[in-house]
């Protein structure tokens, strides 16, 4: 039985391909860890604030310390750090926007990473604090960043593997729709997505 973290992060609704791809990992999952909790974390919805000096001020104060509007503008952080520190498997579904992740999904990246919460500098360098996790990246382009001329200007999964190993999650496993754009290659880009899934 696991805690599992679906992060979404289209506009697109049931249109979207890559919660399509998340979803399908995510019934993986459940029949191979029946009884299995989901939490599903629609950023969309959320539409985390982008950091403003109330909390950037207030990340670098202990929870005692920090007053009443301090502790207001961080409620939607406190809640994602807590979302994720209890999940023992994070799926985090996104499209690629111009070469990188969606602004929405920076946002909560934004709020997750946080001194003291999801890494330290205590012994002197950086320490991810969240490790033991297991992550999904399901990712839907219009391209094909996999491999070709464009997987150099892939900025999405390494960007993502680059920081949730700064907060201690390393075991990292991307599966992705690509090519829904190219004509010859759109036709079975989402079947061939699915079906590596289910391999």
């Amino acid at each position: 039985m696991k805690n599992i973290l679906h992060i979404v992060s289209s506009p697109r609704g049931e249109e979207s391909n890559s919660t399509l791809l998340g979803n399908t990992i995510i019934e993986k999952l459940l029949k191979e860890n029946p009884g299995s909790k989901v939490v599903v974390n629609n950023v969309i919805d959320k539409n985390y604030k982008p950091l403003q000096s109330v909390h950037v001020t207030a990340y670098r104060l202990p929870d005692d310390s920090q007053t009443t509007e301090q502790r207001t503008a961080l409620r939607d952080s406190d809640n994602a750090v807590a979302e994720l520190s209890e999940a023992d498997i994070v799926v985090i579904s996104l499209p690629i926007y111009n070469f990188a992740i969606p602004a929405i999904l920076k946002g909560w990246v934004d709020h997750i990473v946080r001194g003291g919460k999801t890494f330290s500098y205590q012994t002197g360098k950086a320490e991810g604090l969240l490790k033991g996790k297991k992550v999904y990246l399901a990712i839907a382009s219009n391209g094909v960043f996999s491999e070709g001329p464009l997987k150099a200007i892939d900025h999405a999964e390494p960007y993502l593997r680059f920081i949730l190993g700064f907060i201690g999650i390393t075991d990292i496993t991307t599966y992705r729709i690509e090519g829904a754009g190219i004509p010859g290659v759109m036709e079975t880009a989402v079947q061939k997505g699915l079906e590596s899934v289910l391999a």
